[in-house]
């Protein structure tokens, strides 16, 4: 078992199954795109242990709490984890958090795009340390996301061979 792996275990975090799109929905790009010594990760959401789309649906300050959209995007991390740990076949593979970027389905007036994304930055900080999860970030609030969803982030790591 790699050392994130049993961190995720300690913390008693499972990885959810690969994405389950609905019906009908075909992607043309992949999950995660290695190029050289990074991994570039499409936009992932929250999903449920069997990877189907999570229900923390609508928008952030209407529909759900700032603390639904925290766990939203702790929930999406542990998505692009899942993704990652697919393509590269072990976690322990990377060798830093580079960059995320988190997109907040807001209602109107909602600004607290920073707190909401920190569901995500909390949960790599926690799982890889100061080191390598220290990250670069953007976050930021849109009318809307695919299926509704309430956050959407996208990451990029540096990774050994």
């Amino acid at each position: 078992m790699s050392t994130i792996e049993a961190r995720l275990e300690s913390l008693g975090l499972q990885l959810p199954a690969p994405v389950k799109l609905p019906p009908g929905v075909v992607l043309c790009f992949p999950w995660v795109r290695i190029h050289g010594d990074r991994a570039i990760v499409s936009g992932h959401g929250a999903l449920n242990a069997d990877g189907s789309i999570a229900p923390l649906l609508g928008k952030v300050g209407k529909d759900l709490t700032l603390e639904q959209g925290y766990n939203a995007a702790r929930l999406a991390g542990l998505a692009i984890l899942a993704s990652l740990k697919a393509e590269l076949g072990d976690l322990d593979r990377i060798t830093a958090w580079l960059r995320a970027y988190g997109m907040v389905n807001t209602a109107e007036g909602f600004t607290n795009y920073p707190q909401v994304i920190n569901g995500f930055t909390d949960l790599i900080l926690e799982l890889f340390g100061p080191d390598r999860g220290r990250h670069a970030r953007s976050a930021v609030g849109m009318a809307g996301l695919p299926f509704g969803l309430a956050v959407e982030i996208e990451a990029e790591v540096a990774i050994s061979g």
